[in-house]
């Protein structure tokens, strides 16, 4: 039986919300200081986090003392990231999406978006940052993609191309659509997890591309994990290893 898994990013994440809050892994913090050097992040700054989840990426900017807008349209993905940084007087959980956020005219230094810009909607999303962005229109775009090594690495990968083949990659040519007429660049650093068991469970099962949990397709894909992990494990750990990219550039202002 083939389960079709929903496409619209404020219900696919449903289900995911405890995985993707407890095994989703945060951001190198070389990512803030690129950030300060090349976009004129400051303490002052208003940053809007489009597609905030659980907030990973937000609390490294909170971290810098800055105001941070976590925009989020899945309720149990913004709920769970209410809760995570409930502590930081300067963030503020929002109820919208990159095509609406919400938020008023020029009133954001910044917009970021960590893991969620496969899930715009290009075109009205530049409209929307160009219409809450103050000159010169900073955006910032990241993700933590696997990195391609012998053993462990391609053997994961293996097996997700068999179990979960709806995996979605970043499109450089997609980004560079979103970003034309612009100034752009491209940063990568490396990054790490450390993960036992249950942990390399739960970082599978936190992904869109992933079989529902209780199907049959879940369990063959978690079988092949646990045959991966103990082919790898060492001290009862392994290392998934990331490369993080950031595209990071000014949009074009509306004529």
């Amino acid at each position: 039986m083939i389960i079709k898994m929903p496409t619209d990013p404020t219900t696919r994440f449903t289900t995911r919300v405890d995985a993707y809050e407890r095994y989703r892994p945060s951001y190198p913090p070389e990512l803030i200081a690129l950030a300060q050097r090349e976009c004129g992040l400051t303490r002052s700054s208003r940053i809007a986090d489009i597609g905030c989840g659980t907030g990973l990426l937000t609390r490294l900017l909170l971290e810098t003392g800055c105001e941070v807008f976590g925009v989020e349209p899945n309720a149990g993905m913004r709920e769970a990231g209410a809760r995570a940084l409930e502590g930081y007087a300067t963030f503020h959980s929002v109820d919208g999406r990159a095509e609406a956020t919400g938020l008023p005219p020029a009133s954001i230094d910044l917009v970021a978006a960590g893991q969620a810009f496969h899930w715009f909607e290009p075109m009205a999303a530049r409209a929307e940052f160009n219409r809450i962005l103050k000159p010169p229109a900073w955006v910032m775009l990241v993700w933590n993609e696997r990195r391609m090594e012998p053993g462990f690495m391609s053997e994961y990968e293996a097996a997700i191309a068999e179990y979960a083949p709806e995996q979605k990659r970043v499109q450089v040519s997609r980004i560079a659509s979103f970003f034309e007429g612009g100034v752009w660049h491209e940063a990568l650093f490396a990054n790490e997890q450390r993960l036992d068991a249950e942990g390399l469970r739960g970082r599978l099962a936190s992904s869109s591309y992933a079989p529902e949990k209780g199907t049959p397709e879940f369990d063959r894909l978690m079988n092949a994990m646990d045959a991966l992990f103990a082919r790898h494990q060492r001290d009862g750990q392994i290392t998934v290893l990331y490369e993080t990219q950031v595209y990071y550039g000014t949009l074009r202002r509306p004529s």
